[in-house]
């Protein structure tokens, strides 16, 4: 029996570990199952563990399962090996900000622009970057000195940044529907050769703070079972709509890369989504996945309201080889940590 629930584990986690083919626009409601997946990963992890300690040659059926699973459980919690950018790799931060003003009080609130001022990062892609929260002067007094290049973008309440050591010869922003978010496409020259880079913040989950408290709640089982029952299903539901919100944002992204095919490209940001998810697959599609290709761990970046997943990407096209990929956890101001990673340029 426990060898047969080992098995059903494995043909769940294969499915669910499969689920960005769906298109959240035909089914909103299964598009997010992606969610439960490193629940199966850990279930499977139990079983094997299990098995090795009563009946060590069980312990084949969870190991077929990882091999069985190795594209999702890869795409979700990668394992690699370690290696430093070489000499003349261009340095790349994206980092959702929340506007700069962090969780902590007033005199604090700079923390944010004095971390990515010590990142020394060649390109820095900003989302929820608005100035009012803390002046545009403080920005350009601890920041503007490091970039001789910036564009900034606003669009409804959103407002995106890009700050660059390379010239930033133009900016347009990709055309889809959105109630606040955008994706914003920058052309910079380096090395004399144009190169896209492409800062996403794509449609948000919408929820208010009390609805992030009731699934956190949720999920520590601190609600009754009809309260439980009513607020998964009605979560189910709302997460589903604003995935199928994201689905055709993130069409609009791949067509902008499609025509712009065989320029080497950059693709940073905050996907809202999940690494299992049509969103990602959608716009990682022919480009790397610098965390997966050379990062560690499941990498999560949204770290808020029981909210634990890695939603914040840098891609980049083949013209690059990325290195020691990361999310940082030092710095925790923001309701996201920010994700670094390192270009080699080759084809440039």
């Amino acid at each position: 029996m426990l060898a047969g629930a080992n098995v059903a584990s494995i043909l769940i986690m294969l499915l669910v570990g499969h689920a960005d083919m769906l298109n959240p626009e035909q089914f909103p409601r299964l598009s997010n199952i992606g969610l439960v997946f490193p629940g199966l990963l850990v279930i499977n992890i139990l079983f094997l563990v299990f098995w090795l300690l009563i009946k060590p040659r069980y312990a084949l059926i969870p190991f077929l399962g990882f091999i069985v699973c190795y594209g999702p459980v890869r795409t979700y919690c990668p394992v690699n090996i370690p290696q430093d950018p070489p000499k003349g790799s261009i340095k790349v931060l994206s980092y959702n900000v929340l506007n700069y003003t962090g969780w902590g009080p007033v005199d604090t609130r700079d923390e944010i622009l004095k971390y990515i001022a010590r990142q020394k990062a060649d390109i820095v892609c900003l989302q929820e970057s608005q100035p009012n929260g803390i002046g545009q002067a403080v920005i350009d007094s601890i920041v503007g000195h490091l970039y001789p290049y910036k564009a900034s973008s606003k669009h409804k309440q959103d407002y995106m940044t890009l700050f660059s050591k390379y010239p930033i010869l133009s900016r347009e922003r990709i055309d889809y529907q959105s109630k606040g978010n955008m994706s914003v496409a920058y052309k910079i020259s380096v090395n004399g050769r144009g190169v896209i880079v492409i800062n996403n913040h794509l449609e948000t989950t919408a929820l208010s703070k009390e609805e992030k408290q009731k699934f956190k709640d949720l999920i520590k089982g601190e609600l009754e079972s009809d309260t439980a029952t009513a607020t998964s299903k009605w979560l189910i539901g709302h997460l589903g709509q604003q995935t199928k919100r994201r689905a055709p944002q993130a069409d609009a992204v791949a067509r902008y890369m499609s025509y712009h095919a065989g320029t080497p490209m950059i693709v940073c940001g905050d996907f809202n989504d999940s690494p299992i998810s049509y969103v990602h697959r959608t716009i990682a599609k022919n480009l790397t996945d610098c965390y997966i290709a050379t990062a560690n761990g499941p990498g999560i970046s949204y770290h808020y309201s029981g909210f634990y997943v890695r939603i914040d990407n840098i891609l980049c096209s083949h013209h690059f080889t990325p290195y020691a990929c990361q999310v940082d956890k030092s710095i925790k101001w923001s309701d996201h940590y920010p994700i670094i990673c390192w270009l080699k340029p080759h084809s440039l």
